[in-house]
């Protein structure tokens, strides 16, 4: 199939087809004339690509995976784990951020309530 095929049935546009490719992340078959043409199989790959994203995976961090996939081992299964983990604990520390900006901001919030309704009261009091 050529690249505006597999880009509707992955659910994607084109762009995103082209970057992958760009970044070793699918490969094609070019025909004489320079079209990209790709197999069943690629459909899928996009949509395992597209899950990976959207758990925040970085394309290096999927590009150190795709062995796993493409040629299982006991080996590339235990480096795809590892790998995993890291990108899991550095979530962890993202999320431990976020909470703590949030908190912060909870107070900033909080005092700002507060002198709002100081403000109140020494105008009508």
């Amino acid at each position: 199939m050529r690249i505006g095929e597999l880009a509707s049935r992955a659910g994607v546009s084109v762009r995103s087809v082209r970057y992958y490719e760009e970044q070793g992340l699918l490969a094609s078959v070019r025909s004489p004339s320079g079209q990209r043409h790709y197999t069943d199989d690629e459909v899928e790959r996009v949509a395992f690509i597209q899950r990976l994203y959207a758990a925040g995976l970085s394309s290096r961090t999927i590009i150190e995976l795709l062995p796993c996939v493409d040629a299982p081992s006991e080996e590339n299964s235990d480096s795809a784990l590892e790998r995993m983990a890291q990108e899991r604990e550095r979530l962890s520390a993202h999320i431990a951020d976020l909470v703590r900006t949030r908190d912060t901001l909870d107070g900033l919030m909080a005092t700002a309530r507060t002198y709002r309704e100081e403000l109140r009261t020494a105008v009508t009091g």
